[in-house]
């Protein structure tokens, strides 16, 4: 049984902290803020969605009532997947893909990105995402729903985006590209619980079913990443 478990379920879930900068809410420590309560696994999430009033405060947390068992030297890589026909390269850097005009059930997704092996925190990795909007349309002429960003010293990513669309013959998911400095490319995609098209659909893997609970802001969800460093 404990094969079949994701790597989100494997390992440990991170904690973080944001504040808005501008048009991109990057990771950045509060000045007002929360105390420290030990290190980076313990911050508070701290979620300045452009379309609410007031930052609504968010852990980052897996799945409820479940005890999330640390990463060891036997987790297994995360499995890589076709990377489809919809990349483009040249995605700009940020955080945030739901700009205000995008519809859609808003979502945040952080996790770790960790080394294979030793499971150390991969500062800097590059993670670069892509996925169909609400009505399960990609953005060929441009980069809506497109961005890449890198990981931080304590190995956490953090997206600001919505849940992708159905389109015939595939299952909610969102593409993504990680890659560790001077390592090699992972490519996957990252799948949604309970979703009815998940068990039709050829090329889902229950081992990259994300963390997700339900907030009243949208989503919340976590996944982390095993990945090669050389």
């Amino acid at each position: 049984m404990a094969q079949n478990r994701s790597i989100s379920e494997r390992c440990p879930i991170p904690r973080r902290e944001v504040a808005r900068t501008g048009e991109d809410r990057r990771p950045i420590l509060s000045r007002r803020g929360a105390r420290l309560t030990g290190l980076a696994l313990s911050l508070t999430l701290v979620l300045g969605w452009g379309w609410i009033a007031a930052a609504a405060v968010l852990p980052a947390v897996g799945l409820q009532g479940q005890a999330t068992p640390a990463c060891t030297s036997e987790t297994r890589p995360t499995p890589s997947q076709t990377q489809g026909p919809f990349y483009k390269t040249g995605s700009p850097l940020r955080t945030v893909l739901a700009e205000p005009n995008i519809a859609g059930t808003k979502l945040i997704l952080t996790g770790y990105v960790l080394s294979r092996g030793d499971c150390k925190a991969v500062a800097g990795a590059w993670l670069d995402f892509w996925q169909a909007d609400d009505r399960g349309d990609y953005d060929n002429a441009g980069y809506q729903l497109r961005g890449h960003q890198f990981a931080d010293s304590a190995g956490i990513y953090y997206l600001e985006t919505v849940v992708p669309g159905v389109y015939p013959g595939r299952t909610r998911h969102i593409h993504v590209k990680v890659r560790a400095p001077n390592g090699p490319t992972l490519t996957t995609q990252i799948y949604f619980p309970g979703e009815p098209r998940n068990q039709d659909d050829g090329l889902f893997n229950q081992a990259l079913l994300a963390n997700v609970r339900n907030d009243a802001a949208g989503r919340v969800a976590t996944f982390n990443f095993i990945v090669k460093k050389h």
